[in-house]
């Protein structure tokens, strides 16, 4: 029977970095929305009911039907069914705003990022120069030592032909010395 790893799975799941990363964006982010909302309610808002009729944007609605009231109790018993165009601006404002804090930070983030790869490539770059550097420099090094072998294996070669040519001659004097003895 196989057991279940159900439980493994979501502790391994959970203990990753990314996760504890993305539960704190959702934090952060979710105390983001607050202020942003409370910029648009608190600021925005009014500054732009100083322009339209009502007293804030938020009042800026289509009554399709109006609400009735009870005329003894003043009761709300039907609500008011309206198009709430001031609120669902608002909610389009604080949508907009947070994208846009959401791109700059992200921006900020990439750029960081590509500058960091970019150090880390011309460090790359730079190391492998230097290791193709100090590869040339052993090459030619060898390549000096070789010759340098060369040349003393071929001037002790001419010194040994000179050898034998002296040998050769020597005793051709010899010879010639015997012959006319």
């Amino acid at each position: 029977m196989a057991k279940s790893t159900f439980f493994k799975d979501f502790k391994a799941f959970i203990t990753k970095g990314n996760v504890i990363d993305m539960a704190v964006g959702v934090v952060i982010g979710g105390s983001f929305s607050k202020i942003v909302t409370g910029l648009v309610n608190y600021i925005i808002n009014p500054f732009v009911g100083l322009f339209i009729k009502g007293s804030s944007l938020s009042s800026w609605k289509t009554v399709i039907s109006e609400a009735v009231i009870d005329a003894e109790t003043g009761a709300v018993t039907t609500p008011e069914v309206a198009f709430l165009w001031g609120t669902w601006f608002q909610t389009i404002l604080d949508f907009l705003i947070t994208a846009l804090c959401i791109f700059i930070v992200l921006r900020i983030i990439m750029k960081a990022k590509n500058a960091l790869e970019a150090k880390k490539k011309e460090e790359e770059a730079a190391k492998a120069a230097e290791e193709q550097a100090k590869k040339d420099a052993e090459a030619a090094a060898a390549k000096a030592k070789a010759d340098e072998e060369a040349a003393a294996l071929k001037a002790k070669q001419d010194q040994l032909e000179a050898c034998v040519y002296n040998q050769e001659k020597l005793l051709s004097e010899i010879l010639d010395a015997l012959k006319n003895k």
